[in-house]
């Protein structure tokens, strides 16, 4: 082959494409598809690009194709799966193939490996006494110290050898070449490493336990590959159901992929997983280095680990055979891309095992509406564990409302059964958890005393306060002035909420001066080490109070927490987004499913304003399928997913009214193109509209929404906007397209 069509490391649209450059005569046997290679572009001496396809014939004139310069010396080279799933990722969520292929490569370089040094003798120890001999004789000093100490001691590491006893290179070298000491290096790892224990041993399973696992291995054994959704109660053991699975797969040699939605979780999730499969297991995610990255993506391209845990991106492990890949949580907004393109982990999964040939297993206590939909209709095998492991008890539920509260003089953030049961625990030395719901908050309006939001009439989201004391929806473009009373009831007590976890712990010392508090929120997490510390600390029981926001609720397994306080539990219920009782129920359910994990009952306490909400008083009762039966009622009547599609356009620019301008000019012909379906109500917009956040870092931003019953419809209308992709650049605007976004704009 003597060209290559290469995609240039550039991601802007009007590149979007393969450029065909020779490949020189000396590089013919170092090149393949998916190498990385240097190469000159447009006026620049040198750029990198990836090779995408080889060809023994020229497409342009031979006149016009330049040389490759050479391969990247450090540069990671994509194989054709890869290759095939990042133009896959590139049709289905939009944005640029480049951007598309450095998403399916975790690790982008490829880093010096660390290295243990020894010096150690490598002749008789007669022979080492005489060259000490001879050395102290000549007044060779440095020869004769370095001798002495191996003598002592055998074996010494080289920085002890350079740095406390003051040896140069060129003294230990000529030692070697004499054949009395020899240098030994061993690669080592640079990732901690969780060994296996004797507490290892493999768990027994309960009947709904051990028919799920079945339900999957037999399929596995008869060839079958399927996507399994593992539907159970918090607490009832969903991860032993996946280390079965996964031990049958293993054992089959390939190997296995586990999502988890936080990085908080990789402590708790390596533990377990080393205690039954060893140093089979790695991790993967963004706390860590570039060489641990490095290390971890190294091992599981050589086959050296089976096994790889880690967030979104650990999706992506270069496996040679991957035979089953575990989403653990799989509701969870994290394994929606926030970056272009704006891919979704459970879709990509999906694509990979399709691929692959491998199964897919998903796991919830509250799966998205998306997945149990599916389940409902059969695309998805719904496998059920309707009762907790161990045989313990879900906790028990108590929804305190806040307006009583109020009535009652209270106004602090802590109920008063709640520091009741506080108090209770930290006499008998049990531990307790504190929720604050601030997930999506984004400065709604709220009444106290009747606990309403003011929501948008038109798209049944809560309003947003902004600075000049107006209230907009951001969906719409809706705006109405601030009340000074509340609509529904005429109280006076109605403003935007605002609290934090700060200010928690703050009043938890003012009224447990004695008691051990922990904060887990983004503040205290910064650190790479800091999640770990937290969270071993608190399972050692070295605090009795941990406070967080819902990073502390997803998956952590704590057996002697036996209260959970969720504060304000209708914080998210009034973000501006059509998922907001979805968000609102996953957290409650998961947060109330840690307290009584073990053989000590639990308490919850959920403190709102609006305790007849039904994402509330099913959160509480851990119903799901009530949940789910009324929230689908509300998806249908809008087309909101599952029930239908949304895609969101956002533009943003540097001038206001230019931004705004071209979003509607461009959602004008859009309209104008789909009159047809815009009349008989198939293709619905909203917008355009200031995004909830209007300006980031100087650029203003706007956004417009499509609702259709057809995904194809909107993947239509990206086409469509991509025709007036050098219109909107001209203009000075970038357009990000969100295909079923999981946040609202």
């Amino acid at each position: 082959m003597t060209y290559a069509d290469i995609i240039v490391d550039i991601s802007h649209e009007t590149i979007d494409r393969t450029f065909q450059y020779r490949i020189p005569e000396d590089l013919q046997a170092s090149v393949k598809i998916g190498t990385k290679v240097n190469i000159p572009f447009g006026n620049r001496k040198e750029m990198t690009g990836y090779i995408v396809g080889l060809s023994s014939m020229p497409k342009i004139e031979e006149s016009r194709i330049r040389d490759i310069i050479g391969v990247v010396p450090q540069g990671i080279s994509i194989d054709s799966r890869m290759l095939e799933l990042a133009a896959w990722i590139k049709t289905n969520y939009g944005g640029t193939m480049n951007e598309a292929l450095k998403t399916v490569l975790p690790v982008k370089k490829s880093i010096r490996p660390q290295l243990k040094t020894e010096i150690a003798l490598a002749c008789t120890e007669e022979r080492a006494k005489e060259v000490l001999e001879e050395s102290r004789k000549k007044h060779y000093v440095a020869k004769a110290r370095l001798i002495a100490e191996l003598l002592e001691t055998n074996v010494l590491p080289k920085e002890l050898v350079s740095s406390k006893l003051n040896i140069s290179a060129a003294t230990i070298s000529a030692l070697e070449k004499q054949g009395i000491l020899e240098v030994r290096s061993e690669k080592i790892d640079r990732n901690k490493s969780y060994a296996a224990d004797e507490n290892g041993e493999k768990v027994n399973l309960n009947d709904e336990q051990e028919a799920a696992c079945s339900a999957v291995i037999n399929d596995l054994k008869e060839g079958k590959r399927e996507t399994y959704l593992v539907f159970g109660v918090t607490g009832s053991g969903k991860t032993e159901v996946y280390m079965e699975i996964i031990d049958h797969v293993v054992k089959n040699g390939k190997q296995v992929i586990v999502l988890i939605p936080e990085i908080a979780l990789t402590f708790q999730t390596v533990l377990r997983f080393t205690k039954r499969f060893g140093d089979r297991v790695a991790f993967f995610n963004s706390k860590l280095s570039e060489g641990e990255r490095y290390d971890q993506y190294l091992k599981a391209k050589e086959g050296s680990i089976d096994i790889m845990i880690g967030p979104r991106s650990a999706l992506f492990t270069p496996f040679e055979n991957p035979g089953l890949i575990v989403i653990d949580e799989e509701h969870e907004g994290a394994y929606k891309s926030e970056g272009v393109p704006k891919y979704h982990a459970r879709e990509v999964a999906e694509q990979i095992c399709r691929m692959t040939g491998a199964s897919l297993v998903l796991g919830s206590a509250t799966p998205s509406l998306e997945s149990f939909r599916r389940a409902e209709t059969g695309e998805y095998k719904l496998l059920k564990l309707t009762k907790r492991a161990k045989e313990a008890e879900l906790p028990e539920v108590e929804i305190v409302d806040l307006r009583e509260e109020l009535k009652n003089k209270n106004r602090t953030i802590f109920s008063l059964e709640l520091v009741r049961l506080m108090d209770d625990r930290l006499q008998k030395k049990e531990q307790i958890m504190l929720f604050l719901n601030r997930r999506g908050y984004s400065g709604f309006v709220s009444c106290r005393s009747c606990g309403e939001a003011i929501k948008c009439p038109h798209c049944s989201v809560s309003l947003t306060q902004h600075r000049d004391g107006h209230l907009r929806c951001h969906y719409c473009g809706y705006e109405t002035i601030m009340p000074k009373k509340c609509p529904s009831c005429g109280s006076p007590y109605i403003a935007a909420f605002g609290t934090g976890t700060q200010k928690i712990e703050e009043q938890v010392k003012k009224l447990f001066p004695s008691a051990r508090v922990l904060r887990m929120d983004a503040d205290t997490t910064k650190n790479k080490e800091s999640y770990e510390k937290i969270l071993s600390s608190f399972a050692n029981e070295e605090a009795d109070i941990l406070i967080g926001t819902q990073m502390i609720v997803k998956g952590h397994d704590f057996p002697h927490v036996t209260l959970v306080g969720i504060l304000a539990a209708d914080l998210s219920l009034h973000a501006t987004d059509y998922r907001a009782a979805e968000k609102t129920f996953q957290l409650l359910a998961q947060a109330a499913g840690r307290a009584g994990r073990a053989s000590l009952k639990g308490n919850v306490i959920i403190q709102t304003y609006r305790p007849d909400h039904y994402a509330i008083t099913t959160a509480a009762e851990q119903d799901y399928i009530s949940f789910y039966e009324q929230e689908v009622l509300f998806r249908k009547s809008l087309c909101y997913p599952p029930m239908g599609h949304i895609m969101a356009v956002l533009f943003s620019g540097k001038n206001d009214a230019d931004c705004g301008a071209s979003l509607r000019r461009v959602t004008a012909k859009i309209i104008d193109k789909f009159a047809g379906l815009v009349d008989n109500k198939e293709l619905v917009s909203m917008g355009p509209a200031p995004a909830g956040i209007s300006k980031i870092n100087d650029l203003y931003r706007y956004v417009v929404y499509f609702k259709a019953q057809k995904y194809s419809l909107l993947t239509d209308i990206c086409a469509e906007i991509d025709e007036y992709r050098d219109e909107i650049k001209a203009a000075g605007i970038i357009c990000q397209i969100d295909l079923d976004p999981m946040i609202g704009y």
